[in-house]
């Protein structure tokens, strides 16, 4: 048994999606995915000028999921795009076609690897919880918690429209929110909106969704509260400047729940499922070598023990400007630790001498 697991640990990959949060940091590792020749800054220009002549059927799809109802779906519709994919010539990843029931709804970062140049102007931060990514959808008079993975864990009355009985308006109105659930304050935290009272705003860019989210929850009362009616808070998660100054205050801020880490949002970046480098991901303590800023000392930017033998290859890595693979490298695991980090992945094997967690045995709730 133990060569057998010795086995399943040195060839089992986690993923293999560019950049994706489930291996380690890149520049961190100096690693460089074969699987694109095209580098993150680019692929961020290429994906914002695609979505500019992208044209989805968002309302249908919003009603899809509201209603459960995937019939109908026009194969000839499905055939041209298809078409139009092949054709398309560009090594970018985006969706051309919005995936089918529940599996695959949400947004997923990157690693934060190419420094935006924008990032002051153009970029919005937001501080997220440690807790299990989750798809809400409230129709019908009733709210369901679905998985990355479309699995259905959960199903209750809420507040949000459409999301009970005596707010349903006969099924009219239906709300499909991307949220973190953190179970220990029976509490989900909002992260992005995608249909609001029956109006879809995938193709809105993300400064208009965090506004717009803001402004409709404070029309609707009860919603932060327990209740019979609402036996699960929903509070929505707040949007900061990148700006030095802003970095350095939220990082020293002391929030009402315990940060998993940092997502930071294209502010034109529409809302697209799937994987994407319009939203990046880092850890508290990565902000001060990734982004070159200096930061407080504080608890949130404190390097972990097993974090702290990667800082010189850090700069020498940056210092180089370019990410080179080198055979026989350690590859240090900064992925989930503890199953912390929810958000895109499982969680994976901890670093030698990471910390353990009570919260492992509860880590698995995607599978």
């Amino acid at each position: 048994m133990e060569e057998l697991s010795q086995a399943l640990a040195s060839s089992f990959t986690i993923s293999q999606d560019l950049n994706s949060p489930a291996a380690p940091h890149p520049r961190l590792a100096q690693y460089k995915s074969k699987y694109s020749s095209l580098e993150q800054a680019e692929r961020r220009r290429r994906l914002l000028e695609l979505q500019k002549t992208k044209r989805l059927d968002y309302i249908n799809h919003a009603r899809r999921l509201a209603e459960d109802d995937w019939t109908g779906t026009d194969e000839e519709e499905e055939k041209d795009t298809l078409e139009a994919e092949m054709e398309e010539d560009m090594e970018v990843e985006i969706q051309k076609r919005l995936p089918k029931r529940y599996a695959n709804q949400l947004m997923l970062s990157e690693w934060l690897i190419d420094v935006p140049q924008d990032l002051v102007q153009d970029w919005l931060l937001v501080v997220c919880p440690v807790g299990k990514r989750a798809l809400i959808v409230a129709s019908k008079g009733s709210t369901a918690a679905y998985t990355k993975s479309g699995f259905c864990v959960n199903r209750f009355p809420s507040l949000l429209p459409g999301g009970n009985r005596r707010n349903s308006a006969a099924g009219k109105d239906y709300t499909i929110l991307d949220c973190i659930f953190n179970e220990a304050k029976q509490t989900y935290y909002i992260l992005d909106v995608m249909c609001w009272r029956g109006h879809p705003v995938y193709d809105c860019q993300t400064d208009f969704r965090f506004y717009w989210l803001q402004s409709k929850m404070q029309e609707e009362e009860g919603l932060g509260e327990k209740s019979r009616l609402n036996p699960f808070k929903f509070v929505g998660l707040q949007s900061y400047s990148c700006a030095p100054e802003s970095l350095c205050e939220v990082l020293s801020t002391d929030f009402p729940f315990e940060v998993d880490g940092l997502l930071f949002y294209h502010k034109q970046s529409h809302y697209n499922p799937g994987s994407t480098p319009l939203v990046g991901w880092l850890r508290p303590y990565m902000v001060s070598d990734i982004l070159g800023v200096a930061v407080p000392i504080c608890p949130l930017t404190a390097k972990p023990e097993y974090a702290r033998h990667q800082l010189q290859q850090i700069i020498e890595h940056k210092r180089s400007q370019k990410e080179t693979t080198k055979e026989g490298s350690p590859n240090v695991n900064w992925a989930a630790q503890d199953g912390r980090y929810e958000l895109e992945h499982l969680s994976t094997p901890k670093p030698e001498g990471s910390p353990s967690s009570s919260r492992d045995a509860g880590s698995k709730m995607e599978n």
